[in-house]
This record gives C-alpha cells, structure tokens and sequence, in this order.
C-alpha cells in the first residue's frame, strides 16, 4: 500500500487517480500528524510525502519515520527543487525527491522501482570484505570498527555495495542516489565520494572505492 501525504485536494486527487490506473494500492492523508499515525501501519510500504504540511511538517514526518521505521521508503514530493534543499531531504531520511509540477508517470515509475528494490533486497545485512551494513538500524562498521555515515553517505554506500564490481557513472549514481538526471554544474557525487573514502580508511585499510577515469566509480570489494 502507498501512502501520499499532502495538503493540496488537486495534488492528491491526481496522484491517487494516476497510481490507482496504473495498479497501485493508494491511500492518501492531508495533514502531517495523521500521515505519520499511517505511515507507522505495517501494511504501508512506501511513502509519498509533500514537506509542507500543516501541523506536522514532512522534515518532522521524516525524522520520525527514519527512527521509527527506517527501512520504510519516503519520496519527498515539494515544490522546493534547489540542490541544497533535496540534499536536506535525503539527509532527513528520503530515498528519492520529486519536484512540483511532476510527472505521475515518473512518480509511478519511482515507487516501482523503490518496491523492486525491497524486494531484491529482503535481508537485512549487506557484508562485503570487513564491511558491514545493516539496513534496518542503518549501523555501518569496518572491522568491527563503527562508522558514523550521514543518510546520503549512507544510501551512496548501499548503492555502491549493492552494484559492487560495475562500474557506476556520475549520472547513475545522481539519478539512483538523488534522484535526479546529469547536472553538468554539480560535483556532488564526487564530494559524497570523498566523504565515504575519508570515513572508511580505517587504519591500514583504504576504502575500496575506485575512481574510474573520465567514467565513474567502482566498489571492488568481493563478499557476500
């Protein structure tokens, strides 16, 4: 079931309209205290959520839901589309952000590949070389050593774990990790890959991140 949180009756009608014609479970709230008292269901398992809400905010909503329910899905949708305000949404807890006016098509695709996500991935540990993340209380360690990530360093970790040996491009990596397509103006993927190499040279281990030349990144641990 998909929840949308949202306070605009338009927004939610087409949203729930365009989900439900392309064979989505929808059910829709309008304010961000009830959105969080459904979110919380179990049998929610994604949601649609607008940042500027009444009574609640969507960042207030998102903080609770990452302690809450960590590995639940949350796509910001908001009319704020600056660089700086989807890294702060991711950073709440998001996994992907959509800006106004958007696409239900591309919301729909989105959900759908955030549900295929999940279910590619039901464990809840990824273990590669020394390196350990668990994925529901979102703890990471090297060695056994704890590593303090925020929440994007930490979806770029899983995104390079789970796509080990490929070498991913800079625009794969944006479009799966933030969200949106190529920004030629933008070197954010490399600043987040700074910050995770620097967080996981633990002692005499680098980070086994590769740069790839003109194309990408490359995590080369093996493991399970």
């Amino acid at each position: 079931m998909i929840l949308v949180v949202e306070d605009e009756p338009g927004i939610v009608d087409f949203v729930e309209r365009g989900l439900r014609s392309r064979g989505l479970e929808v059910v829709a709230e309008t304010d961000g205290e009830s959105g969080l008292a459904r979110a919380l269901d179990p049998e929610v398992e994604l949601v649609v959520l607008d940042l500027m809400l009444p009574r609640l905010s969507g960042s207030e909503v998102l903080r609770t839901l990452h302690d809450r329910r960590p590995a639940l899905p949350v796509i910001v949708l908001t009319a704020k589309g600056e660089v700086q305000d989807r890294i702060e949404g991711l950073d709440s807890g998001a996994i992907d952000y959509i800006v106004k006016p958007f696409s239900v098509a591309e919301l729909a695709a989105r959900i759908r590949a955030q549900l295929r996500s999940a279910t590619r991935d039901p464990g809840t540990e990824l273990k590669v070389d020394g390196l350990e993340i668990n994925l529901i209380s979102r703890d990471v360690s090297v060695d056994g050593t704890p590593v303090n990530l925020s929440t994007t360093e930490f979806e770029l970790l899983v995104y390079l774990v789970r796509n080990r040996g490929q070498v991913l491009s800079r625009e794969q990596i944006l479009r799966a990790v933030w969200g949106y397509d190529h920004d030629p103006g933008t070197n954010i993927v490399d600043v987040y890959v700074g910050y995770l190499r620097r967080k996981l040279s633990i002692g005499d281990r680098a980070a086994p991140i590769t740069t790839i030349r003109a194309v990408g990144f490359r995590l080369d641990a093996g493991g399970a």
